[in-house]
C-alpha cells in the first residue's frame, strides 16, 4: 500500500467529532466461527496495535470479470487481450459514494487522512490503530487466541458497522479470519542416512545423459528434473523469450530457498544451469526474509524445506526462464507487550496488495505451494482475495495453486465449523477460487493416476473437492455436469459436499519423491508443493514459445482448459482422491475431482495454439 492524499473536503471532515453519522445504529456485519483447533485466551492489550485494512465494495468487478472471461476465452475476439493495471484499477475503484460515506465515519472517529494508505485503486484502505480504539470502531472485543500448533493471534469473531455502511464496506481484517497458509511440501519418513554424503548421489540416480524416453529417466523412488522435462516434453526445448518473461514462486511463513543448496542441485541434476541460484531476486515483503543461510534452530525446524522445493523445481524445469521470489512477512508470534504494527496471519492480501501496485509486466505465471481449509476462512474476506486474484489474471497472470495434501479431507477433521459438527469434505481455499488454477498431484509414469502414499511413509493423497463459497463457474458448468453424472457421487455422498460448488482441482502433476537438496543432503520431497511449481515451470515454457511467436501469453487458464485445452493434456482415468475415511472423488475419462483435466503435454499444448513443434505426433501418441 502507499500514503495517498486525501481530497479537500475530506481534509475538512476530518475536524467532525463522533456525532450522529459516526455512531449511528451498528449492527452485525460479519460473523464467523472461531476454527477447530484454536482456542480463547485472555483479552488483548488496548495499546496492541492492529493494522487494519478496510475492503471498500468495487465499483464494476462484474465488468472485470466478464473482461477476463473474455479475454480467457478462445472463441471470443477479446482472446489474450490482457488488461494494464491502470485498466484494472479502474474496474474496482469504488463508487465516490462508498469512499465519501467511508471517510466521513473514519474522521468523525477521530482518524486523521494523514493516517489512512491506499491501494492504488483505493478499493482498500489502511489505518494503524490501538486495540482499543478498533473496538470502539467495530462495536466489538479482540482476544488472543492460539492454536494447538502454536500459533497465536488477536481476533474477534464478530465485528459491527453503522448501518448506513454495510452496502460500502466489503469486508475488515484482522477480525474474524484465522486464516493462514499452509505449506504442502511433505517429507517421506524413509530413513536417508545413506543419503548424507552426497558423493554417494550417483549410486541412487545413475546418470543417463543420452537418454531421451521416459522409461530410462524416471523412477518412482526419485523424481528429477531430467524425468519431468522428458515427461512433459520440454527436454529438447531451448527458451528463445528469457528478455520478456519471468516465472514467479511465493514464500510465506518464514520460509525460505537455501542457494547453496539449489547450486548442489543443479550442479548434479542441471550443471548447464549452474550459477542461476545467484541470479534470482528475493523481494521482501511485509518484512519477509530474505536470508538464505539458516541458524541450527531453523535447520531443526526443517524451516526451508518449501523454499527449496520450489525453487530447485523451478530452476530445474524452466531455466534458463528468469525466476523472482516474493518472500511474505505476516505471522509473527503474539507478544503482549508488543507496540509495533504487526498483521498476523493476513500475509495473502499483503502479498496480493503489493503485486497489484506494481506497473506492468508482471510475471506470466506465478507458484504457490500454500492453501487452508475453506471454512476457516469468512466468506466476505475470501471473496476479496479471490476478486484480488482476478485482477491478476486480467492483468495476464496464469496465478496456480498446489490443491492440498489431504484428498478430500484429512482423518478425524471432517466436520463443519458452524457449532454443528456436521460430517463434511473440507474444501481448501484459495484452490476454491474460480479466478485461479488449482493443481492436484500424480505419480507413477505410464500411466499417471492420482498419488497416494500410506502412513507408513507418511499419508499423502492429493486435494480435490468443490466449494461451499464460490458456485460453478460457467467454464465448468458441462464438465462438472458430466462426471456427477458418470460417477454417481452426488448420490453417493450427498449431504458431504455441495454439488453447485467450484470443483477443483483443474489440472494435475508429478508430486511423489522430488529430489531436492536440504542442508547438503539429498531428500525425497512429496506434496503438491512439487507438482505446482513443476506445472509452474511448463507453463512458463509455453509463454516463452508464445512470445516468441508473436502471441499472447495464456494467462488464466480455466476457460481456454475447459473449453479445449485439455485436448494437450494427459487424462488420469483410475485411482481416486482418498480422505474424510472414503474413496473420495474417482478418476475417469475426461475432468474429474481428482486429477482435473490431467498433466500437461507441452508440444500439444502449443500444438493447439498454432506453435509450430517438432515431435508433436509422436509425444501425442505416447498418450493415446
Amino acid at each position: 500500500m502507499r500514503v495517498s492524499s486525501v481530497f479537500a473536503v475530506l481534509e475538512a471532515a476530518s475536524a467532525v467529532v463522533a456525532g450522529p453519522v459516526a455512531r449511528s445504529t451498528y449492527s452485525v456485519k460479519g460473523s464467523h466461527p472461531v476454527p477447530r483447533g484454536w482456542r480463547q485466551l485472555d483479552r488483548a492489550p488496548a495499546d496492541h496495535t492492529l493494522e487494519l485494512r478496510l475492503g471498500l465494495t468495487q465499483g464494476d468487478f462484474a465488468g472485470l470479470a466478464k473482461h477476463l472471461f473474455e479475454a480467457s476465452d478462445p472463441q471470443h475476439r477479446k482472446y489474450g487481450q490482457h488488461l494494464s493495471a491502470e485498466a484494472v484499477h479502474d474496474f474496482v475503484r469504488p463508487a465516490k459514494e462508498a469512499s465519501d460515506a467511508v471517510h466521513e465515519w473514519l474522521f468523525a472517529n477521530g482518524i486523521l487522512p494523514k493516517d489512512i494508505a491506499y491501494t492504488p485503486a483505493k478499493d482498500w484502505l489502511k489505518v494503524i490503530l490501538p486495540v482499543g480504539k478498533v473496538e470502539e470502531l467495530l462495536d466489538t472485543t479482540y482476544h488472543v487466541y492460539v492454536s494447538d500448533d502454536g500459533r497465536s493471534a488477536v481476533r474477534t469473531p464478530e465485528w459491527s458497522l453503522p448501518l448506513h455502511l454495510h452496502h460500502y464496506v466489503s469486508t475488515i481484517q484482522p477480525t474474524n479470519s484465522f486464516f493462514g497458509p499452509r505449506a504442502q511440501a511433505r517429507m517421506d519418513k524413509r530413513k536417508a542416512e545413506a543419503l548424507m554424503d552426497t558423493k554417494n548421489i550417483a549410486e541412487y540416480i545413475p546418470p543417463r545423459p543420452n537418454a531421451t524416453t521416459i522409461d530410462a529417466v524416471c523412477n518412482t523412488t526419485w523424481v528429477t528434473p531430467l524425468c519431468l522435462r522428458t515427461l512433459y516434453g520440454v527436454a529438447d526445448y531451448t527458451p528463445q523469450s528469457t528478455d520478456k518473461n519471468t516465472v514467479a514462486m511465493n514464500n510465506f511463513l518464514g520460509e525460505v530457498s537455501i542457494r547453496s543448496d539449489t547450486a548442489l542441485y543443479l550442479q548434479n541434476f542441471r550443471p548447464e544451469a549452474l550459477g542461476a541460484e545467484n541470479e534470482y531476486p528475493v523481494i521482501s515483503i511485509n518484512g519477509g526474509t530474505t536470508n538464505t543461510v539458516l541458524n541450527q534452530t531453523e535447520l531443526k525446524a526443517l524451516t526451508g524445506i518449501e523454499g527449496n522445493l520450489d525453487d530447485q523445481t523451478l530452476i530445474g524445469v524452466a531455466w534458463p526462464t528468469p525466476l523472482e521470489i516474493y518472500s511474505t512477512g505476516g505471522e509473527p508470534p503474539f507478544t503482549p507487550d508488543m507496540t509495533t504494527p504487526k498483521n498476523t496471519n493476513e500475509p495473502y492480501l499483503v502479498w496480493l496488495d503489493y503485486l497489484l501496485s506494481l506497473p506492468d509486466p508482471l510475471p506470466s505465471v506465478i507458484s504457490t505451494s500454500y492453501d487452508d481449509d475453506e471454512q476457516t476462512v469468512p466468506k466476505d474476506y475470501a471473496v476479496q482475495v479471490c476478486n484480488a486474484l482476478a485482477q491478476l489474471g486480467a492483468r495476464g497472470v496464469s496465478v496456480l495453486f498446489a490443491s492440498g495434501d489431504t484428498g478430500v479431507g484429512g482423518a478425524g477433521e471432517c466436520y463443519t465449523n458452524d457449532g454443528r459438527n456436521a460430517s463434511t469434505f473440507l474444501p481448501n481455499f484459495p484452490s476454491s477460487c474460480p479466478y485461479v488454477t488449482s493443481v492436484g498431484g500424480t505419480y507413477k509414469f505410464n500411466p499417471e493416476v492420482p498419488v497416494f502414499r500410506n502412513r507408513s511413509t507418511g499419508l499423502y493423497t492429493a486435494g480435490g473437492g468443490v466449494s461451499y463459497y464460490f458456485s460453478t463457474p460457467a467454464y465448468q458448468v458441462e464438465s462438472l455436469m458430466t462426471y456427477f453424472e458418470k460417477t454417481g457421487v452426488v448420490e453417493k455422498y450427498a449431504g458431504l459436499f455441495d454439488p453447485n460448488g467450484r470443483a477443483y482441482p483443474d489440472l494435475s502433476g508429478q508430486s511423489l519423491n522430488f529430489t531436492i537438496f536440504y542442508n547438503g543432503t539429498l531428500r525425497p520431497v512429496s506434496g503438491t508443493s512439487a507438482s505446482t511449481p513443476a506445472v509452474s515451470g511448463i507453463l512458463a515454457l509455453v509463454n516463452d514459445a508464445l512470445i516468441a511467436a508473436g502471441k499472447p501469453t495464456l494467462g488464466f487458464l480455466n476457460p481456454w482448459l475447459y473449453s479445449g485445452g485439455y485436448k494437450a493434456f494427459n487424462d488420469v482415468t483410475t485411482g481416486s482422491n482418498y480422505g474424510c475415511n472414503t474413496e473420495g472423488f474417482p478418476a475417469v475419462e475426461g475432468y474429474d475431482i481428482a486429477t482435473g483435466w490431467g498433466t500437461p503435454n507441452f508440444k500439444q499444448i502449443l500444438a493447439l495454439r498454432g506453435v509450430e513443434v517438432d515431435g508433436v505426433n509422436e509425444v501425442w501418441e505416447h498418450w493415446e
